[in-house]
């Protein structure tokens, strides 16, 4: 490395950010990525460990010591096209990645981890800058054509990939606009939706067709078919297509099975982000749910959880409280014992930052409401015995609610898609395929591949752009024999 002893002179620096006071009246990223005298800094702490754990933390196997001797030697074009060799999307990972190198950095095993997502970060935003970020068409068309449903990370990814390499590609997406779960999932105050549109230029200068309104099935229930004015049944997309790429995202949230579910306020937390990301973009959504002077609870300690807190927080909340069902970790991880694995530790994100009560071992028991509307939450405590959760006795309390935001996580696919397509299913919902060996993303129906949250169920970002570079070379495979698209 170009600073052998970095690591013992430097410590480690956290991006600036915006306060929380001053962030939660807009919708805007508030993090700034680090300067150019930063980032030389930050790349000197790799510490040239020999055998770089941070590769195989990483889902998309980034080549992070490389890049960060040549961020530190001040070679950024270099260092984005190492970062572009594994990862299509950094701008995407550098903003909202929960950073699994990290964890498995030899650095943190005793001191504080290299900050490889900020370094990440600077790197994608010095390529943008400077123009290095260019469209990159392939030389020599196949004449085969692909389609790909579902435009999240995972769509994209396999979709540029598939264009790289000479493949006619369309992108058929449900939504009105393209990104998936990156456009309505994440809110804006996480990462703009800029970004997404950005990487859409590009990718239609490499010959991406995108098509958005079109839902690819038959026979969807109301709440998934009103995002969409056209259909199109996998028979058609078997008669124009060479092959098929599955990539939508885990769209069936877990419920909450309990007396007054029924009750107005009590939403799914995907009810409630997309609608305020369509608001950013200018959209006006009727009869808009809003947290503007009402008493939150939020059901579920993940990170959509914490997009509700945040959201909730920005419309002007009497109050936001915040509900895990699992036993509250330790603020400190056990390093011997998990290293380099990803550790059950205390996470405290900005959205909790800018005001949130938080609470653990927590059950919903029922739902109460006048006039079919809730208006408080009656929960009791939980403790674990022998694998099994027990309530604590007399430990039964309530609190006002006026808004139930459900955010526990997701079971599965929408099932209606890979029915409509006759796909064999794992015991989880999700599509059935292997990622290893002859046949790897194929379903078990001829010409159909399955990637990302398709596959491997609800998943992160990372993971579902490292699923659709691995399904874009299967494809490749399948469709002319061998292929030269990185795994």
């Amino acid at each position: 490395m170009g600073k052998v002893t970095g690591f013992m002179e430097y410590q480690r620096l956290k991006e600036a950010s915006e306060q929380p006071q001053a962030r939660k009246k807009h919708y805007k990223e508030f993090v700034v990525h680090l300067n150019d005298d930063q980032a030389k800094v930050q790349g000197a702490r790799c510490m040239d460990c020999g055998i770089p754990f941070c590769n195989n933390g990483c889902p998309v196997n980034n080549i992070i010591p490389d890049w960060n001797d040549l961020v530190f030697r001040g070679n950024y074009q270099e260092a984005l096209a190492v970062l572009h060799s594994t990862n299509n999307f950094p701008e995407f990972t550098g903003k909202v990645c929960p950073a699994p190198c990290e964890t498995a950095c030899t650095l943190g095993i005793n001191d504080d981890p290299v900050g490889i997502k900020s370094i990440e970060h600077f790197i994608i935003e010095k390529g943008w800058e400077n123009g290095w970020v260019e469209p990159q068409p392939a030389a020599k068309k196949t004449g085969k054509k692909v389609a790909v449903v579902g435009s999240g990370p995972a769509g994209l990814a396999a979709a540029q990939q598939l264009a790289r390499a000479g493949h006619d590609v369309t992108v058929f997406e449900k939504a009105d606009r393209i990104g998936g779960l990156l456009r309505y999932g994440i809110p804006d105050f996480k990462m703009e939706k800029s970004h997404i549109d950005r990487r859409i230029k590009q990718m239609e200068a490499e010959g991406v067709q995108f098509k958005t309104g079109v839902l690819v099935g038959k026979d969807f229930p109301a709440n998934v078919n009103n995002w969409a004015k056209k259909t199109v049944t996998p028979e058609q997309l078997d008669k124009e297509f060479d092959a098929v790429v599955l990539s939508g995202g885990a769209e069936s949230p877990r419920d909450l099975p309990v007396p007054g579910r029924e009750l107005k306020g009590v939403h799914f937390a995907m009810d409630f982000l997309p609608q305020q990301n369509k608001v950013v973009a200018g959209d006006k959504v009727k009869d808009q749910l809003s947290a503007a002077g009402k008493h939150v609870v939020v059901i579920g300690g993940g990170d959509t959880g914490s997009d509700c807190v945040g959201t909730s927080n920005r419309h002007g909340a009497a109050s936001v409280t915040q509900f895990e069902l699992l036993p509250q970790p330790p603020e400190q991880e056990n390093k011997p014992l998990v290293w380099p694995y990803w550790p059950t530790k205390l996470r405290t994100s900005s959205s909790h930052e800018e005001g949130c009560e938080r609470d653990w071992a927590v059950a919903t028991k029922r739902l109460e409401g006048k006039g079919g509307k809730v208006e408080k939450l009656i929960a009791a405590r939980v403790e674990w015995k022998d694998g099994k959760m027990q309530e604590v006795p007399d430990s039964e309390f309530e609190m006002k609610a006026d808004l139930v935001l459900l955010a526990m996580g997701f079971v599965s696919p929408v099932a209606q898609v890979l029915e409509a397509f006759g796909v064999d299913k794992d015991a989880r919902g999700n599509a059935k395929a292997t990622t290893d060996g002859e046949g790897c993303y194929q379903t078990s129906v001829a010409k159909v591949f399955a990637a990302g949250d398709m596959r491997r169920g609800q998943s992160l970002v990372v993971w579902a752009i490292r699923e659709g570079r691995q399904c874009a070379r299967a494809v490749d495979e399948f469709l002319m024999g061998s292929s030269v698209l990185p795994r």
